[in-house]
């Protein structure tokens, strides 16, 4: 019997996942708005990446209701409220809820809909954008998931793992949920905030002789905000990740901006200033960049 797994917003990283998931012969359902449901249930899916082609027709719901072994929560963090309104409690009951958002705060709203079920998740080492309404484009190879949960079993967050494993996705157990949640915030808050405002590559930033120092600045005063937090970081290490993605990289963030969508700035950048203010660590090179990017 095949696993159920759904995936909650199948857009260019949920729905890569979801056509991943149904080749390696998962029960793969996208939860999606009836727009967007209407479009895959016509035309399924393609993915084109570095490996080859993949399509896939998943079953499309707009409200999940039957229990599925785990969730994917793959909106942006503005859509988030109204993304889970279309998810039954129930139908996680006895399931995984994974969320793969940036940032930190989206924990609470998940908990407070699904409870002890939701494990922490972060998606890394991949970049994929749409290229039309069913065609999804992956710019790097297969990506890095990581997951670790403060509520659930390691036998349930062990099981959750596998069941991605399946799909030949990389997927490692983390120590705990903060860990999890700040390895990839402290260099992305940085990196969507100077994308966004500059305009400009991972790679072009990086030899920019005014931009690099401010993103030096900006990654060491993340890192001391994860630290007060309970998370200990090194900027080396972080920069050794940034050093290691090809220059025409980008955010998602800088590409909503650029196009005039709603982005994750507040979620991301907007989640590590709220949480330096209460812990009482100062970031002026972040405040900076918040201000360059429009956030203040």
């Amino acid at each position: 019997m095949s696993r159920r797994v759904a995936v909650l917003g199948p857009g260019a990283v949920g729905g890569s996942l979801a056509v991943r998931l149904s080749n390696a012969g998962m029960h793969a359902i996208c939860v999606a708005h009836p727009e967007a449901a209407g479009l895959i249930a016509l035309a399924g899916l393609v993915v084109e990446s570095p490996e080859g082609t993949l399509t896939s027709r998943p079953e499309v719901v707009e409200r999940l209701q039957k229990p599925v072994d785990l969730l994917l929560v793959t909106v942006k963090a503005p859509a988030l409220d109204d993304a889970v309104s279309r998810v039954e409690p129930e139908a996680v009951a006895r399931g995984v809820v994974i969320p793969l958002l940036n940032g930190l705060e989206h924990m609470e709203t998940l908990r407070a809909r699904f409870g002890e079920r939701v494990a922490a998740g972060s998606i890394s080492h991949f970049q994929a954008y749409r290229a039309g309404r069913v065609q999804i484009v992956e710019a790097t190879s297969s990506p890095v998931i990581t997951i670790a949960s403060d509520t659930l079993s390691r036998a349930e967050v062990e099981a959750a793992a596998d069941i991605l494993r399946q799909a030949r996705l990389d997927v490692r157990v983390g120590q705990d949920e903060r860990r999890v949640l700040w390895h990839k915030l402290a260099r992305i808050a940085a990196l969507a905030a100077a994308t966004s405002a500059s305009g400009r590559t991972v790679g072009e930033l990086r030899k920019d002789p005014e931009w690099r120092p401010r993103l030096d600045s900006a990654i060491a005063e993340a890192c001391a905000v994860a630290e007060a937090d309970g998370v200990a970081l090194r900027p080396a290490a972080q920069w050794a990740i940034i050093e290691e993605m090809a220059d025409e990289t980008t955010t998602s963030a800088a590409r909503d901006v650029a196009a005039g969508r709603r982005s994750e700035l507040d979620a991301i950048l907007g989640g590590v200033l709220r949480t330096a203010e209460r812990l009482g660590v100062p970031t002026p090179a972040l405040d900076d960049l918040a201000v360059a990017a429009g956030l203040r």
